[in-house]
């Protein structure tokens, strides 16, 4: 029972994580952020609602469609802003989606490694997001803060 009250703590400090910092950047962030922050909390919670009906130790096809779209997103992100942080979102994400072909694959993979993976890098897409939403509001409270005077 102890384990699982721990794993379960993580589980809401994780969702908490993610929630707040996708929120900030969904509100805060440019467009850029808005379209990334957007497509990724929506994939988040569809792959938590395809991850209760997937057998967790099998491929879960549906979970790793989303992780494609994601990379799509994130890569005509790549392409079409000039921010720095789809870059890194676009990596972290193609990261996952290796991590899927992998156990498709049938490659010798710890199942616990490919859940590492797959929630460090979520983090990392979300800080960078948050990152990205923070500098794009820092410069509009700049441009803000020139046009005023």
């Amino acid at each position: 029972m102890g384990a699982f009250v721990i794993e379960t703590i993580a589980a809401y400090v994780g969702a908490a994580f993610m929630l707040l910092f996708g929120l900030f950047a969904l509100f805060k962030g440019g467009q850029a952020e808005r379209i990334g922050a957007g497509a990724y909390l929506l994939g988040w919670f569809a792959s938590l609602i395809l991850q209760s009906t997937a057998g967790m130790l099998n491929v879960q096809w549906g979970v790793f469609l989303i992780d494609i779209m994601l990379v799509l997103v994130f890569a005509a992100l790549v392409w079409k802003s000039k921010r720095a942080w789809p870059v890194w979102a676009c990596a972290l994400q193609f990261l996952t989606v290796i991590s899927h072909i992998m156990i498709i694959l049938k490659l010798k993979t710890p199942i616990s490694a490919f859940y590492t993976v797959l929630n460090m890098a979520g983090y990392g897409i979300v800080l960078a997001m948050a990152i990205g939403a923070f500098w794009a509001w820092q410069e509009r409270k700049a441009i803000g803060a020139e046009t005023d005077e």
